[in-house]
Formats: structure tokens, sequence, C-alpha cells
């Protein structure tokens, strides 16, 4: 569980990685965060020397073995992660990458998510208030995130929804790994966070009503004349 804002780790430790909800710039990846980033590829060991030489460019990372990543437009991330932090269990690292929110979720979430979304049909396009495309990134996959440094080379600045009338760029850390074992959402915690920012976008901009829209071709009945 959250304790004090901060996420929870699989040894039962607290991690220090915290959600700014207030979107101000977050510390980068700690010694050990880094570590079990590089941890996902073939050469660890190799791939530090790399990140410690060019700290503040992108890192491309293999998916599939210490983590999946689920992509999501960023605004619909922004409510997933404000249903994760004020009404679940936190969430692992978070990532903002060229205008998509990159969750880090358990191995084996990228491939059962998509089912649980289909089967629970909120991944319907003609579905009013259906959860956006997402892009799971699963065994065989790479993803790029930000530098572990926390600061972006890149010029990019994201998307221009989210950072208008600011200057700070758009790929970032929001949550920075920060130990050797953090913990990682699975895809039914995923699922229930994306159908709960479904939900809350909907019922903020439609109005509903238990009434049936009124059929405009219908015959109208004087029911007083009935005997």
């Amino acid at each position: 569980m959250v304790t004090g804002g901060r996420s929870r780790c699989m040894s039962g430790g607290v991690g220090s990685g915290r959600y700014p909800h207030d979107r101000g710039d977050v510390a980068g990846v700690t010694a050990e965060g880094a570590a079990w980033l590089a941890s996902a590829g073939t050469y660890p060991r190799s791939a530090l020397a790399l990140w410690e030489e060019r700290s503040a460019a992108p890192v491309v990372l293999p998916c599939g073995t210490a983590f999946d990543v689920v992509s999501v437009p960023a605004l619909f991330g922004r409510r997933m992660l404000d249903r994760l932090w004020d009404e679940g269990p936190g969430s692992g690292p978070v990532a903002v990458y060229r205008g998509r929110m990159l969750l880090f979720a358990s191995p084996g979430a990228a491939h059962r998510l998509p089912t649980l979304l289909e089967w629970e049909e909120w991944g319907s396009p003609g579905r009013t208030g259906a959860v956006p495309p997402l892009l799971c990134h699963g065994a065989g996959d790479t993803v790029t995130v930000p530098a572990m440094n926390g600061t972006d080379d890149s010029g990019d600045l994201g998307d221009t929804a989210e950072n208008s009338g600011s200057s700070r760029p758009g790929s970032r850390w929001l949550v920075a790994p920060d130990t050797r074992r953090p913990w990682l959402p699975g895809p039914e915690v995923l699922l229930w966070a994306a159908v709960r920012a479904a939900r809350a976008h909907t019922s903020a901009t439609v109005r509903v009503s238990i009434f049936p829209p009124a059929d405009q071709d219908a015959k109208v009945y004087d029911v007083s004349r009935r005997r």
C-alpha cells in the first residue's frame, strides 16, 4: 500500500519515488534503480557503464523479463495515475516520453491487459467513454525512456496540451525507480485504473438521463378519452 505518498516495493520496504501532483520535475534514477533497469538486458554491466558515460541521453530498454511497459496518451495517463495514487495501491516507475506516458508493469501484463479490456468491452472504439488505445510492450519489444539523470537533451517538448505555457521538457521521469525490486502493478490493477479514469472523464463531460430520448415520429394518444 501507499505510505505517506510513497510507492511500495516487492521486498516490503518503501521506495522514495513519489507521484508529483503539482507536475514538478522529480529527481533522476538512483543507482539501485538503474541497476534494476539494466537487469532487463543481456549485459547489465555494459549498460550501466554506457548510462554513466551518457547520463543525459534517452535509454532503450528491453521488455518482458524485469518488466513490461504500457504506453498511454499523456492526458489519460495522468487520470490513471490520479486513480492509482489517490484511490489505489500506487504505481511502479512512470515516465513521460514524446507525449506518451509509460507505466512500468509486471512481466506478462502487456499480454494480459488487452484481453481484459476486450473482455470488459472497455476497448470498443464505438463505446462512449471507452479507454483510448493502449500500446502494450512485452517480450521481444523495446521502449525508449528519458535520461537517467532526469533531464532531456532531445529538445522534445512532448504533448503540447501538457506543456502549454511551460518551457519544462516533456520527456521526464514522474516516478523514477529507486530500488532493485520496485513494486509493479499487474494487468488487473491497470485495468481498474483505466476503467476508473474513463468513467470519471465520462461522468464529468456527459450528462446522463434516466429517461430515453423522445421519438419525434411517435404517435401521441389522448388517454383521457379512453373508456
